[in-house]
């Protein structure tokens, strides 16, 4: 007996944890946010570069983890000639590679922003993905702190282009040598100690989402989430936690004021441009500067923040806006100098209906070796990142996300299949009339026209797709009317008003809401009204 064809198994469609799909409203929004911060970066006269998804994945930074198959943290694959690839991690490493191979021709400074996708090879959870979009700004070969202090202003102006209003965002700066210099103070000084270290600074930039004491315990014998998940702590003995509690995670408690200080009342020597100082970045480098650290590089980073304390300030940026936190860390090793990062201040809903602080939406810093792995030569660089599928998600939540619904397209309903080409020229000459002006340039915004492509012996079938869509307008054409030269060209949303008024079936049938017939030469003119007088009344 013939054995039975087995039937073929049915895939199931399911999307990969950590991983989203978007619809057509989160695109748009995505657009027009990508839009305002790209129009903020070229006024800082930054231009656009694009590099690939994927690097070799020596080319992606030291922070990777060293093993056979460096597929901890990012996604890796072997190519034909056994090189191993990654998708990238950030933006950053790969722009180092980029400038690197075109060091000669790009100008220095370079300035350059760029948005695209990144990828983690890392446990998802609530807000945390494998796949997310960034948008970066970097000058590389400035080695002044003022392009620093620049980011920072720049990253405020980017919040506020956003609509995110004053008091409700602010720009944290740390300097890594500061972070460093205490880290030596407690005796993990030392490339001996460079991995320790790292454990350190990852802990204690933990400090938004753990609070003081869950750094603690990652500071010392590690922590366990709610999962039963363990995370290895540093070791760290209970006399050091308190020295990094002490200078890196206490909270200030001063208020701040936007009223810039009287010349001279500023307690830290920082020249001509001490008075622009507020009282917040005023007690942070008073503390630090008392703090009993005499390395150099802790002086050399504390210097550093004084700067860019001033710099911001006499641009107008001190009142609050921008404030000097010594508990900013940013988890990247490649870090070596001033660090910042941009942290919403207003509480947002979560899944499950609490309310929460969203916290970092951006962030950055000086990274002056990266790309000098690629050269025999120092360069230095600073830059930030802005995490977009991160800020859109807290401004989504806040309702200040740009997800207005576009209007649909102009249907073109099929009655006779064998008249498909008459359609297909209707559409045609519709896009080519609706979306260019009087002197046949293109218009502002497009107006889609499409036919319906779908099966058409259901004309019901047909509107419901037309009302599914959206769609302001149709076009019919049976041949009754194609024989008399006319068109009904039918106003949804009107029709829809009107349909609303009206109970009695035969009623409905006999009014033909919205809808009206004209000569095919006035197909265009007819549509054309109908399209301004909903958007008269949408501006209205």
């Amino acid at each position: 007996m013939a054995d039975k064809k087995k039937k073929p198994t049915r895939v199931n469609a399911r999307l990969p944890r950590g991983f989203v799909d978007r619809d057509a409203a989160d695109l748009r929004a995505q657009d027009a946010m990508l839009a305002t911060i790209r129009r903020v970066y070229e006024t800082y006269g930054f231009e656009p570069v694009e590099t690939p998804m994927f690097e070799y994945t020596d080319a992606l930074g030291k922070f990777l983890p060293d093993a056979d198959r460096p597929n901890e943290g990012v996604f890796s694959l072997m190519d034909d000639d056994e090189a191993w690839m990654s998708l990238r991690y950030d933006l950053t490493a790969p722009l180092a590679r980029y400038v690197a191979e075109n060091y000669e021709t790009l100008p220095k400074p370079y300035r350059s922003y760029r948005a695209g996708h990144v990828f983690r090879n890392e446990k998802p959870g609530p807000g945390r993905f494998r796949q997310f979009m960034q948008f970066d700004a970097d000058i590389v070969g400035a080695p002044n702190v003022s392009a620093d202090a620049e980011m920072a202003m720049m990253m405020a102006d980017t919040m506020e282009a956003l609509g995110i209003p004053r008091g409700q965002y602010v720009i944290r700066v740390n300097n890594r040598k500061v972070l460093d210099g205490v880290l030596e103070a407690i005796g993990l000084g030392g490339e001996e100690n460079a991995g320790k270290r790292l454990t350190v600074l990852r802990a204690i930039d933990k400090l938004d989402k753990f609070g003081v004491e869950g750094v603690k315990l990652l500071l010392g014998e590690g922590r366990t989430d709610e999962s039963g998940d363990r995370t290895p702590g540093a070791g760290l003995s209970e006399n050091a936690i308190n020295k990094v509690v002490q200078f890196v995670i206490a909270p200030l408690g001063h208020v701040l004021t936007r009223e810039p200080l009287a010349a001279g009342s500023n307690p830290v020597a920082l020249g001509k441009v001490e008075g622009y100082l507020n009282v917040d970045n005023q007690a942070a480098l008073q503390r630090l500067a008392t703090a009993d650290i005499t390395s150099e590089q802790f002086q050399e980073g504390l210097t550093e923040l004084q700067q860019i304390a001033a710099f911001c300030g006499a641009a107008g940026y001190g009142d609050g806006r921008i404030r000097i936190d010594p508990s900013v860390v940013r988890g990247l090793e490649y870090y070596t100098g001033p660090v910042f990062e941009a942290e919403l201040l207003f509480d947002v809903v979560n899944e499950k209906g609490q309310k929460v602080q969203f916290g970092s939406v951006g962030g950055g810093g000086r990274y002056d070796g990266l790309v000098s792995r690629f050269m025999s030569q120092p360069v230095p660089a600073t830059g930030f990142s802005i995490g977009v599928s991160r800020l859109m998600t807290a401004l989504k939540n806040l309702g200040r996300l740009e997800t207005a619904e576009r209007p649909g397209p102009v249907v073109v309903t099929v009655m006779d299949r064998d008249r498909m080409a008459d359609y297909q020229a209707m559409a045609a000459r519709l896009r080519a009339a609706l979306n260019t002006d009087a002197d046949g340039n293109p218009t502002a915004e497009p107006v889609p026209v499409e036919v319906f492509q779908g099966n058409p012996k259901q004309f019901g079938k047909q509107l419901q797709y037309a009302d599914r869509r959206n769609a302001p307008v149709v076009i019919i054409q049976g041949g009754d009317e194609k024989a008399a030269g006319k068109i009904q060209v039918k106003d949804l949303i009107e029709g829809k008003k009107i349909a609303e008024t009206i109970e009695d079936n035969a009623e409905w049938r006999e009014a033909r809401a919205g809808q009206e017939l004209v000569d095919e030469a006035d197909m265009v003119e007819a549509v054309r009204a109908i399209l301004a007088r909903h958007a008269a009344a949408d501006a209205a």
